[in-house]
């Protein structure tokens, strides 16, 4: 590795030939700078991220291409949206889009090593893939960065070019759960058992049902991602002390990333490992939290598209559906309010008219009730959701939409 000046790492990718692929880290790990010179050297490049922020290059000459939809690429003009498990984003990776640069973020060095910190993820994937075909590494070093363990941990020669830096990490904005999101927790931590462990998403309602278990004991993490939330599970005594925190990357206040730094007990692996579903259903009660933008009376969740157009994608929820069913004891839940306050209509709906995230689940809550799904025929699937999780108005017509399906709902 060798830790250069901006200037001279501009200078260097200027000499990379074509309209390279750029892999770049994503979520709140995003280096910017290194991604500044990166657009400042090249005219024209594809970059690839994970659940990209706001801040993304957004220029003539620049091609969006992304698995997972953030905030920075959302509703941009010539998106490339690969559909894609999160599990399987690697092999997109190391087969139909192989990078020509990396960028990430990282701790600095430490006996002879750097860690990814808070961003594990594809990473390891991407680098590898770069350094078969000969590409770049290229880190930016950040005093603020932790050092965590697992496959976060590189040797200094996976990296070509370093950049210094010493700045904050960025912080999701702080969102208290509000009353929905509260009740649905609640009736999410309920289907919960002892000893059980853990997926949550990201979002309100995963953040609440974290807030409805400080009061369990021997609770455990196989997440492909955490927040704030488990960090107050950790406090207040939920979490089994002897079972690692085992997730591949991490964003929230900074309380959480100094409590990350150099903490044996978090196990930051890479996608591939937390997102297979055969490692997912050797957890035992494992209990996956997703939430969805719509579910149908078939039980099919839309946690992807708004009116057909892409807003997030897959992520890891299909992989995590399936590992939790099966998980001796496990059980996947699909966690949404009942009625979308800004849109101003119900989430459940006759039947998905776009692509299908994930199916076959174990339960649907809302904060009107439970839907138990497995074990039950299609019409008392149907008619458990009509009941106990779409919002009162929404009823009378999810009925005659049912019997128009053959489903014959009370």
């Amino acid at each position: 590795m060798r830790v250069i000046s901006e200037d001279d790492l501009a200078a260097v990718l200027a000499g990379v030939p074509g309209v390279p692929r750029v892999v770049a880290g994503g979520n709140f790990a995003t280096p910017w700078r290194a991604l500044a010179v990166v657009d400042a050297a090249l005219a024209e490049y594809r970059l690839f991220m994970l659940n990209a922020q706001p801040g993304v290059p957004d220029r003539e000459g620049v091609v969006l291409e992304t698995p997972f939809v953030g905030p920075g690429m959302r509703g941009r003009p010539g998106l490339r949206y690969f559909p894609s498990r999160l599990s399987l984003v690697p092999n997109l990776l190391k087969g139909a889009l192989p990078p020509d640069v990396v960028l990430v973020q990282t701790s600095e060095p430490m006996n002879g090593t750097v860690s990814l910190g808070i961003e594990v993820n594809v990473l390891p994937a991407a680098i590898e893939a770069v350094r078969a075909r000969g590409g770049l590494v290229v880190a930016q070093l950040n005093a603020r960065m932790p050092y965590t363990y697992g496959d976060a941990v590189m040797p200094l020669d996976e990296v070509d070019f370093a950049i210094e830096c010493d700045e904050p990490l960025a912080t999701p904005v702080p969102r208290p759960p509000g009353d929905t999101s509260l009740e649905i927790g609640a009736r999410v931590a309920g289907l919960v058992p002892e000893n059980a462990t853990l997926q949550l998403g990201i979002g309100g309602v995963p953040d609440a049902v974290l807030a409805s278990l400080h009061h369990r004991r021997g609770l455990a993490i196989w997440s492909e991602m955490f927040s704030d939330g488990v960090l107050a599970l950790e406090r207040a005594g939920a979490l089994e002390a002897a079972t690692p925190i085992t997730a591949s990357f991490a964003f929230g206040g900074r309380e959480l990333y100094d409590w990350a730094d150099r903490n044996e007990r978090i196990r930051m692996l890479r996608t591939e490992k937390t997102n297979d579903p055969g490692l997912i259903a050797r957890q035992p009660r494992l209990v996956s939290v997703n939430s969805a933008l719509q579910v149908d009376l078939f039980a099919q969740a839309n946690a992807g598209r708004v009116r057909g157009t892409v807003y997030s994608g897959f992520g890891g929820q299909t992989d995590f559906v399936v590992g939790a069913l099966h998980s001796p004891g496990g059980r996947a839940v699909i966690a949404l309010p009942s009625w979308h306050p800004r849109a101003d209509v119900s989430t459940v709906i006759p039947r998905l008219s776009g692509p299908v995230t994930s199916f076959q689940h174990s339960y649907i809550v809302s904060e009107q009730g439970t839907a138990t799904i497995w074990g039950n025929d299609a019409t008392t699937q149907a008619q458990e959701i009509v009941d106990n999780v779409a919002h009162p108005d929404a009823r009378d017509e999810l009925r005659h939409q049912g019997r128009l399906f053959g489903l014959p709902l009370r």
